[in-house]
């Protein structure tokens, strides 16, 4: 293996550290904040399976948020928050 090669892989493992430590050069890193799940779907009015059925979710899944039994994280996550900001646009770009 050349040594550019071993540059390129050195350099994408630190901009992947960088990235896990929240520390990545000139770009502005999103973390999604935490959802009351439950509240935002009567926010929304939509009974539980509605709200999987409209959103791509698992009633099950949904079930275990609203209980605090596990925490939504990854796109679930940031899907969530991005309802929670504003739902009709969600809901506008999902008809389909």
């Amino acid at each position: 293996m050349g040594s550019s090669a071993f540059e390129s892989i050195k350099q994408g493992l630190q901009e992947a550290i960088g990235h896990a430590r929240g520390h990545e050069s000139g770009v502005k890193t999103y973390r999604p904040q935490a959802v009351d799940v439950k509240a935002l779907r009567n926010r929304v009015a939509m009974t539980q399976e509605q709200f999987a059925a409209r959103f791509g979710f698992s009633v099950a899944t949904l079930r275990h948020w609203e209980r605090g039994d596990r925490s939504p994280h990854g796109p679930a996550l940031v899907l969530l928050n991005v309802i929670d900001k504003n739902p009709a646009a969600v809901l506008t770009a999902l008809q389909g």
